[in-house]
């Protein structure tokens, strides 16, 4: 992981999208817009597909978009191929061609390809050479009140922003659990075959652990470094979870050794449960209130709309900074629930991170304050137009 964001003097370079091209992916049977390099506003009425336009960007990056769904159901009803996306990405290197989908698919795997600039990619992962995205939708206010596999999932797509190799090890980690669940449940493996698979399971899982607490320092020194009087709350950042807690304070084999003994330990106990009872996977991500001392989900859903805000920002700050380039920002009915301060305040705040957002909203009023920064487009029905 790259060094304290204190050290790197440089501003990130912008990074945006300026040619995106659908092709039966959900509403949108064909549509090619041509993009400025400044802001993006999407306006319409609900279920016009202004937030299927955003999940498209977010197919960009590694992984199954911002509403996690399948790729066959991303695919449009009734379409004799599977969905394509391909975008045109202004880099400080110059213009990158990506395409993925699952159109032209003929091993028939429903595993979506990628290619950049004509060479298929030998994975999602490489994506992050060229853009991050990060982004913050209505389904994520929940977030500090819902299951801890929530935040999991928010706490590792922060990560994998800044450290690209974080996502493979989460696959690897959650595949070797899977294949020792199965055979404590079938009873039928030996010490031997659980030992093969319980040491990369415990050398997989200090390397999640590490990253994760290694975010959490840097996170919390971009929230640190925040003028006091900022118009979203500061947060404090923590994790619950013996690995994550131990990292740092130990030496790193030791918590290995630590965590492979507590699974050769609790076979029989795993084995009763029908699942993995030790390990990352069982983590949580715990956020505060600074200003208020109070845990995140004892607010109120203003407040914790605010935090999640001011999170995702600081977020965006530290991404911009470690990773050399400003993130694409992808924000879903963002002002709706902001007075107008607010809004122009967080307006600002994105010009100042250098990066291209996307957000929508249903009354194009609420973005007037981005006039001039921002291109307008009107959504219905599948129809794109500028405005």
């Amino acid at each position: 992981m790259a060094d304290d964001p204190d050290t790197d003097a440089g501003k990130p370079a912008r990074v945006s999208i300026s040619r995106l091209k659908l092709a039966n992916f959900r509403n949108y049977e064909g549509l090619s817009l041509r993009l400025a390099p400044s802001h993006v506003v999407l306006t319409g009425e609900n279920g016009a597909g202004k937030t299927n336009l955003l999940e498209a960007v977010s197919f960009l990056s590694p992984g199954r978009g911002l509403r996690r769904a399948t790729y066959t159901d991303v695919t449009r009803n009734n379409a004799s191929d599977g969905f394509a996306i391909h975008a045109a990405i202004e880099t400080a290197e110059g213009t990158v061609d990506i395409g993925t989908g699952l159109a032209g698919n003929i091993a028939g795997d429903n595993a979506r390809r990628v290619r950049i600039n004509g060479v298929t990619a030998s994975g999602a992962d490489e994506l992050l050479d060229y853009s991050r995205i990060l982004w913050l939708v209505p389904a994520m206010d929940g977030l500090f009140t819902g299951p801890a596999a929530d935040r999991r999932r928010f706490l590792d797509r922060m990560v994998l922003a800044i450290d690209p190799a974080h996502g493979k090890r989460v696959l690897e980690y959650e595949k070797a659990m899977r294949s020792r669940n199965r055979l404590l449940t079938e009873e039928r493996g030996n010490d031997s075959w659980l030992d093969a698979i319980e040491i990369p399971m415990a050398e997989l899982g200090i390397a999640i652990a590490a990253a994760r607490a290694e975010l959490m320092r840097l996170i919390n020194g971009m929230i640190e470094r925040l003028p006091d009087d900022t118009p979203f709350p500061k947060a404090d950042c923590l994790l619950e979870g013996e690995m994550e807690q131990r990292v740092g304070m130990e030496a790193a084999t030791d918590v290995e050794e630590g965590f492979r003994r507590a699974l050769h330990d609790g076979r029989s106990r795993d084995r009763a449960a029908g699942r993995t009872l030790d390990g990352p996977h069982r983590s949580d991500l715990l956020v505060r209130h600074r200003p208020k001392a109070m845990p995140a989900e004892h607010c109120s859903t203003g407040e914790q709309k605010a935090l999640l805000i001011g999170l995702i920002l600081s977020h965006a700050r530290l991404t911009g900074e470690l990773a050399g380039m400003a993130p694409i920002l992808l924000l879903d009915e963002i002002a709706a629930h902001l007075d107008e301060g607010r809004r122009a305040a967080l307006f600002d705040i994105i010009d100042e991170l250098g990066g291209q957002a996307f957000m929508t909203g249903t009354d194009k009023a609420l973005f007037g304050s981005l006039e001039g920064r921002a291109q307008f487009f009107e959504v219905a029905h599948g129809n794109v137009e500028q405005r």
